[in-house]
């Protein structure tokens, strides 16, 4: 099971052996439990894999955690190449800022599960029809649906 959560501007993510990656929405910091991997590498940490990508001078982050692909994309001004969306296979969770470009980012990355963030996150869900209410934190028991996307609205 995988538990996400916001925490005084950090997103959370701890899986079922309480492992926890912390992700600093103010500075785009990433840590695996207190080890800080905002920097380009491959990493395994706690028993998950990275992987941290440089692209247009910005970080994204591919995370397995308890068989799941997590991603984090927390720039959207970059363009969309082959290069950057082949490191964007299998995302079972998607966890994306808001910005206008942001809805053309989701649209090329098939995820299961959604997770917007940042001050425009109620627009990007309201954009893509989404009029859900906000949870303090979200767990990801079974299996993810292949055929529908799930959107969750965390509160800061």
């Amino acid at each position: 099971m995988i538990e996400v959560y916001n925490k005084a501007w950090n997103l959370n993510i701890t899986n079922s052996d309480k492992k926890n990656i912390t992700f600093n929405i103010s500075s785009g910091d990433v840590n695996v439990d207190d080890f800080n991997v905002s920097y380009p590498w491959e990493y395994e940490k706690s028993w998950m894999l990275l992987e941290v990508k440089e692209y247009a001078n910005k970080l994204f982050y591919h995370f397995v955690v308890d068989t799941k692909h997590i991603v984090i994309i927390s720039n959207d001004s970059f363009e969309l190449k082959e290069e950057i969306l082949s490191f964007f296979w299998d995302v079972d969770i998607l966890i994306i800022t808001w910005t206008k470009d942001a809805a053309k980012i989701f649209e090329n990355i098939e995820a299961k599960l959604v997770i917007p963030f940042g001050e425009g996150k109620d627009i990007f869900l309201n954009t893509l029809g989404q009029h859900i209410e906000e949870v303090e934190s979200h767990k990801i028991k079974a299996e993810l649906s292949i055929d529908t996307t799930e959107f969750v609205n965390l509160s800061v």
